[in-house]
């Protein structure tokens, strides 16, 4: 692929270009932001959207962060240890995870609604010298799984009275490590991807140029924090913009599109805009001027149904927690359903080893990858080829550079010596109106070495296997039709959205 074509493509024709260097104008999030806030330290940055609509304006984001990281030091925290975050989507436990960016500490994101073991596993990994928790019970369960640990509610930054020093502020260089993203661990133990300040840095920017987002721009974030796609492009971004945010606790569809009216984006995965479809009221949407969907494939004929019914042209996009966002649809062009477009600035991205079909593992390499995981120097070495990351997602590149994700390469299906990639099926199949979800998944087979078997949730209702048979015999060669249909209730799916293949073994 031509990356500096694909480049251009994220740009209006008169628009400057975006050279390599651009993406690390600033140094880190922290100047960036705290420039913002001296800019314009009046305008409203963060907002609940809860109804109440309690702000931050950017002098409280800067003078409490500054406490947060201040009263952080002053529990011991210094520039390079890390600070266990799990938390939901409350300003103040924003504040406690920026605190500590500033600081110079490193951020550890926990799923709030993680198991014990989960959570035992990454405080043991990351030996944290703090955690800001805002659950009760696993505070408790840090006190009594880790010797000395010293757990507060992120609340307690902002409460504590103590006369501490006011400590040093955004003195991290763009080489210090920032982030520790914690990956699903489908193929073992789950590994803790480091960001450092500039991969963060280079990650925002590389959205604010593609996708024009300004300082008058209002993003509604209903995702959750713990991930990239909430923190690193959601909030993240709109800090990194001048922008402001509306933070809700969880995806309410009635709440998220109360608020349409005052904002002009949406960031959401695939189960949110299903919800939007069925509230009655998506069309309320077109009033924004981007929405965005990822962290999983958003199906074809949902896409189709916003554009035709709604007039909203979703805009799907690609990354993972050890890449951040590195492919989109343009903002300015054609968005192609089923296809995350081609690659943001600053990144390449290649096809490995594609086979006589075209699909082989995506390969990207740019500044907002991570340096590694960490502690884990064979997993690193495995992952990484001369700069270049293996995503571990099967890909093809069709006209005008535009690449479609089609599996796992872990969920490759093959079945009588033929490649049957999982999402082709499931784009045939999910067109039929009984199918309301659908996976396609390889099950063990003595005659085929795997078996094609597609799990279904009916629409209204039973789906008609009789006809998705017929549809499959239609459309797909023969080694790629299902053998085996089975009706379930739901499919399993992780906090993102995700469906979890192995779960359905």
């Amino acid at each position: 692929m031509d990356s500096e074509r694909a480049w251009s493509r994220h740009r209006p024709p008169e628009a400057p270009t975006c050279a390599l260097e651009d993406l690390t104008l600033g140094g880190t999030l922290p100047h960036v932001w705290s420039r913002r806030w001296s800019d314009e330290p009046n305008g409203p940055v963060l907002l609940e959207g809860d109804g109440a609509r309690s702000a931050l304006r950017g002098d409280d984001l800067a003078q409490l962060t500054g406490l947060a990281a201040s009263r952080l030091a002053g529990y011991g925290v210094t520039p390079g240890e890390r600070v266990l975050w799990s938390c939901g989507s409350s300003l103040d436990a924003i504040v406690g995870l920026i605190g500590a960016l500033r600081l110079g500490a490193v951020v550890v994101p926990v799923n709030p609604s993680a198991s014990r073991s989960e959570l035992r596993y990454v405080a043991r990994d990351v030996g944290p010298a703090i955690s800001l928790v805002d659950r009760a019970e696993r505070r408790d369960w840090l006190c009594e799984d880790l010797e000395d640990a010293v757990v507060l509610h992120p609340d307690a930054l902002l409460r504590s009275t103590s006369d501490w020093a006011v400590a040093a502020l955004d003195t991290a260089t763009p080489a210090d490590d920032a982030l520790i993203v914690y990956t699903s661990g489908t193929t073992g133990e789950p590994k803790g991807a480091v960001h450092t300040h500039g991969s963060l840095l280079a990650g925002s920017l590389a959205l604010q140029t593609a996708w024009g987002w300004r300082p008058d721009d209002r993003l509604l974030l209903a995702l959750p924090l713990f991930h990239v796609h909430g923190l690193c492009a959601g909030l993240f971004g709109a800090l990194a913009a001048g922008s402001s945010a509306v933070i809700f606790e969880r995806f309410v569809p009635a709440q998220v599109l109360d608020a349409v009216g005052e904002s002009t984006m949406f960031f959401g995965v695939p189960t949110m805009y299903h919800r939007l479809a069925e509230s009655g009221r998506a069309a309320e949407l077109s009033a924004l001027r981007l929405c965005v969907s990822g962290s999983a494939p958003l199906p074809a004929d949902l896409w189709r149904r916003f554009h035709a019914d709604w007039g909203v042209s979703v805009l799907e996009r690609y990354g993972m927690s050890e890449t951040l966002l590195t492919l989109s649809n343009p903002l300015h062009g054609e968005r192609r359903p089923g296809s995350v477009g081609f690659p943001l600035p600053g990144v390449e991205a290649a096809i490995a080893d594609a086979d006589e079909a075209g699909v082989g593992e995506l390969m990207v390499r740019g500044p907002s990858l991570c340096r590694g995981y960490r502690n884990r120097t064979a997993a690193s070495e495995a992952m990484w080829h001369d700069g270049w990351f293996g995503t571990g997602d099967l890909a093809s590149v069709g006209d005008d550079d535009y690449v479609s994700i089609r599996g796992r390469s872990t969920e490759l299906i093959i079945t009588g010596g033929h490649n049957v990639y999982p999402a082709e099926v499931e784009a045939v199949l999910g067109r039929h109106p009984s199918v309301g979800e659908i996976a396609i998944i390889g099950l063990p087979s003595a005659e085929w070495g795997e078996s094609v078997t597609a799990f279904v949730v009916g629409r209204d209702g039973e789906p008609d296997i009789g006809a998705l048979t017929l549809l499959a015999a239609q459309e797909l060669t023969s080694y790629k039709r299902p053998r085996e249909f089975r009706v379930v209730d739901s499919l399993p799916r992780n906090a993102m959205g995700k469906v979890q293949r192995r779960d359905l073994l």
